[in-house]
């Protein structure tokens, strides 16, 4: 198997003995935007004086700025059932949990998106529990099918991305048939000792199975893929170094790696509390984590959930995330529950901001929230994203794009506090814009939207 227990270990032993010379040559060969090898990344991992974790904090927002811009991504998950056949130990959907499971019918379905949809979401992550009977991958299906054909008046739902238990070749075909954005799993761990440990009893408990998702899932033809974590199961170092084998593993065989990284930290849960686990990470450890992955896969997405405070997340947009949710709830019809006064979520988030104040600090900080869905229209993705990615060439399609869908945003759900900020901001970035022709078709395109017209995008 790809992930090399033994040799992960050794580098990082080997790791604790680098010079600040070597971290300094690290951190040179970083620049490049090649990516780095294991031995380079265990260097960054064992790194614990504090100019040296400036440095890395330094590199990692100029690169994440040299890529992105300054873009953020906005979405928000959709939990549809909590029913689950496996026993995780850390989560509160284990089977060992009493509560009342709920699924979620069609109608029920629609409740939920059409009041994301009034939030003005464009793009949301589905998430499910594990069960074969009582949620199997058609009625998967029939809720992608509902969340696309479900639309308010001025709201629509233009990507969906997937997040299920690792399945067959078959079912990635279905999702890939049902116009799924990218195919999201959770290694979890991938320190095999823990993961079954964690895992017991279960269909989710087989390591290698779950590992493999992905390439089952690329077979099908889901081009795609974005991988995760739970920072808080096993040794962080390990996990990082663990996430770039798994990248590389796929780059080697399909040609493209993540097209997303998930850091999700573990959170309190019905069933669990944090004194279980001895790996638990601090928010300094965090922040290095997250800087070095944006440093060892420039041109991968990194996702922060609002398990993360918002002072947490506004720190970590500096030096790396570029996806952010907002106004999430993680309980199934947690929407509607909510806006009857009641919630029942399967673990504790800590940014409990409406989209419009997680929108306005945003703003505040100079960046642009997209609720851009263009590249997953018109075919940019998978192997033909990366190739895009990486020539720059991305960049004449994204902030314009972005600045777009903001000024949809603003326009259609925004405050008048909202819609100043947008327009200050976009008049802003508009004139960084290098190409000309780029920047007209944008200037048109802005006039149009002001004018009534929606979803205008290059």
């Amino acid at each position: 198997m790809f992930i090399d227990h033994e040799y992960i270990e050794k580098i990082l032993e080997e790791a604790k003995k680098a010079t600040k010379e070597e971290i300094n040559a690290v951190l040179e060969r970083a620049k490049k935007r090649d990516g780095l090898s294991y031995e380079d990344i265990a260097v960054l991992l064992q790194a614990e004086d504090e100019e040296d974790l400036k440095e890395i904090y330094k590199l990692a927002g100029e690169i994440k700025d040299s890529i992105y811009g300054k873009r953020v991504v906005m979405f928000a998950p959709l939990y549809v059932s909590d029913y689950c056949v496996n026993n995780c130990v850390y989560c509160g959907y284990q089977r060992c949990n009493e509560f009342g499971r709920r699924k979620l019918t069609m109608e029920e379905v629609r409740e939920e998106v059409k009041i994301l949809e009034k939030m003005g979401h464009k793009r949301l992550a589905l998430e499910l529990g594990e069960d074969p009977v009582n949620a199997p991958i058609d009625y998967v299906v029939e809720c992608l099918d509902t969340i696309y054909k479900t639309q308010n008046e001025n709201g629509e739902i233009r990507r969906v991305n997937v997040n299920i238990a690792a399945t067959t070749v078959e079912n990635y075909k279905k999702l890939n048939e049902a116009k799924i954005g990218t195919y999201i799993l959770f290694q979890e761990t991938y320190h095999k000792p823990t993961y079954e440990k964690m895992h017991p009893k279960s269909i989710k408990g087989d390591y290698n199975y779950h590992l493999t998702a992905f390439d089952r899932a690329m077979e099908a033809g889901v081009d795609d893929v974005g991988a995760g974590v739970l920072f808080g199961l096993a040794d962080p170092k390990f996990e990082i170094i663990g996430l770039m084998m798994h990248n590389k593993h796929l780059e080697e065989k399909f040609g493209v790696g993540f097209h997303t990284i998930s850091m999700p930290r573990l959170k309190p849960a019905k069933g669990m509390t944090l004194e279980q686990f001895p790996h638990i990470v601090d928010d300094d450890m965090f922040k290095k984590l997250v800087a070095i992955v944006r440093i060892a896969v420039p041109f991968t997405g990194i996702i922060m959930s609002t398990r993360e405070t918002a002072e947490m997340r506004r720190e970590l947009l500096k030096c790396g995330v570029s996806q952010l949710s907002a106004g999430s709830s993680t309980g199934v019809g947690g929407y509607k529950d909510r806006e009857e006064g009641k919630e029942v979520s399967q673990f504790k988030t800590s940014d409990e901001r409406t989209p419009l104040e997680v929108l306005k600090g945003v703003l505040d900080d100079g960046y642009i929230p997209s609720y851009c869905t263009a590249c997953y229209r018109k075919g940019r993705t998978g192997e033909r994203f990366m190739t895009l990615a990486k020539s720059g060439e991305i960049q004449n399609m994204c902030e314009p794009n972005a600045m777009a869908t903001l000024l949809e945003f603003a326009l259609d759900y925004g405050d008048k506090e909202i819609l100043e900020k947008s327009e200050k901001v976009i008049s802003k970035e508009i004139e960084n814009i290098k190409r000309e022709d780029i920047k007209n078709v944008l200037k048109s395109n802005l006039e149009k939207l002001r004018k009534g017209q929606r979803d205008l995008y290059i």
